[in-house]
């Protein structure tokens, strides 16, 4: 059986979907898990999580829990990663509060913008730390990674290390879900092609039986469509801003719309709050997130110390446990990965993340060619690349200076700020993450 580890499992509720998604496939139902977090408290309710997930479903795993990261991977198969580095306080207020100061309003910030950079400074270091033990005890394992900044991690993790890195995300499946839903196409008779960068990719192709669905699709929006997405709390959202992207450039976007708005210059602008009102974007809806999370977590905690029933089990849309089977049984599967580009898309710089379809069997995880997508896009892809490539640079070699401009070539900051006030927030947020920030990048 394989040896799986969670690193970051104190997200308990997420670990919980990826638990329960691997332990449903028969092949993987007597695996060995280990679950890993630095924060104990947390690491006892997911592993009394762990265990009823294993119940539920009838289970035999052999389940542990530990605060050593070396002895967790040590011979592993599969490490998945799930951390938050600086969790919600301080880091993510951080992020949000010295921003907002500047006049810098963002919605999610873990991705791109300045939320985005900053985040990767605190998470690459601790990448890195996994890999280098993962080099040493389980060289030959796979690194499922689902912490953002997706696409800087894994350019980083590729840079710097040999260790075998996938990326993944929710939003291919979840997008294809919510288009076939709003304009009532069976999701299992639909075929599609996705390609890009993690949460800036696009639709290529879209089909119903072999007919094309575009011209559906920009039939409902001309005719008033204007859907709303469920999200963290159940607080519903406008899906505008990824439709009238569509209407602007042809293809619909992977990531949902609020994400989407801050990695463009043209829908959050302080001097414009009726283009916010218009699209509907959500200000500061991460730190909402994170506050309904936690008393989610804080509600969990306190049933499960009651001694509550044994949780029902639903396969989740998570790539994660599939790769896994794929790879255990040699039964194949496609998924969409994040992985370097080795002349994958053409027109994107080779070695950055890009978002593609990967066969997955007993070979590992094997990305497929596109060749060139369409120009446009491409170029909208490019100025985040700019970013991720600034953000990454400065981690690994330690010039504080590219953090200041990879904040100058941000989309989003750039429609916002001057260059005085971009150096005067890099300054005070760096300064302001103290520890967290690698020695090299602080003053």
């Amino acid at each position: 059986m394989p040896k799986i580890v969670l690193f970051g499992a104190g997200s308990t509720v997420f670990a919980k979907n990826l638990l329960g998604d691997i332990l449903s496939y028969p092949a993987l139902s007597s695996s060995e898990l280990v679950l890993m977090d630095v924060d104990a408290e947390r690491l006892r309710t997911s592993l009394l999580v762990a265990e009823q997930v294993a119940r539920a479903l009838g289970a035999t795993p052999t389940i542990t829990a530990t605060t050593d990261r070396a002895a967790a991977v040590d011979q592993a198969d599969f490490v998945i990663s799930m951390i938050q580095v600086g969790g919600y306080r301080p880091s993510t207020v951080l992020d949000f509060d010295i921003p907002a100061k500047y006049g810098l309003r963002q919605t999610i910030a873990d991705t791109l913008g300045i939320g985005g950079i900053m985040r990767a400074i605190r998470t690459i270091p601790v990448l890195l730390d996994l890999a280098r033990d993962m080099e040493q005890r389980c060289p030959q394992a796979l690194h499922i990674n689902y912490s953002n900044p997706m696409a800087m991690n894994c350019w980083a993790l590729n840079r710097q290390t040999d260790i075998a890195t996938v990326g993944l995300c929710h939003s291919v499946p979840l997008t294809a879900r919510d288009l076939c839903e709003d304009i009532g196409v069976p999701l299992e008779e639909v075929r599609y092609q996705v390609a890009g960068i993690n949460h800036m990719a696009f639709f290529l192709k879209f089909e119903h039986l072999g007919t094309d669905l575009y011209p559906k699709l920009r039939d409902f929006y001309a005719g008033g469509g204007t859907p709303s997405r469920e999200h963290g709390g159940g607080v519903s959202l406008p899906d505008t801003v990824r439709y009238e992207v569509m209407r602007r450039t042809g293809h619909f976007v992977t990531e949902s719309s609020e994400h989407f708005s801050e990695y463009v210059p043209w829908f959050i602008k302080r001097d414009r709050p009726d283009l916010v009102e218009r699209f509907g974007i959500p200000l500061d809806e991460y730190p909402r997130r994170c506050e309904v999370q936690i008393a989610g977590w804080e509600e969990l905690r306190a049933e499960l110390e009651r001694g509550g029933e044994d949780p029902e089990v639903h396969r989740s849309v998570e790539y994660g446990s599939s790769i896994i089977n794929s790879m255990h049984t040699g039964e194949p599967t496609v998924i969409y990965g994040n992985v370097a580009n080795q002349s994958i898309i053409d027109n994107l710089p080779n070695g950055c993340t890009v978002e593609v379809p990967c066969l997955v069997d007993g070979n590992g995880v094997q990305p497929t060619r596109v060749g060139a997508i369409p120009p446009h896009l491409a170029a909208l892809m490019q100025t985040n690349i700019n970013v991720q490539s600034l953000a990454v640079e400065a981690v690994l070699t330690g010039r504080r200076e590219h953090v200041y401009h990879a904040a100058m070539l941000d989309p989003h900051t750039a429609a916002e700020l001057d260059l005085d006030q971009i150096w005067a927030m890099v300054d005070e947020l760096l300064d302001a993450h103290g520890e967290m920030i690698p020695p090299a990048l602080r003053r």
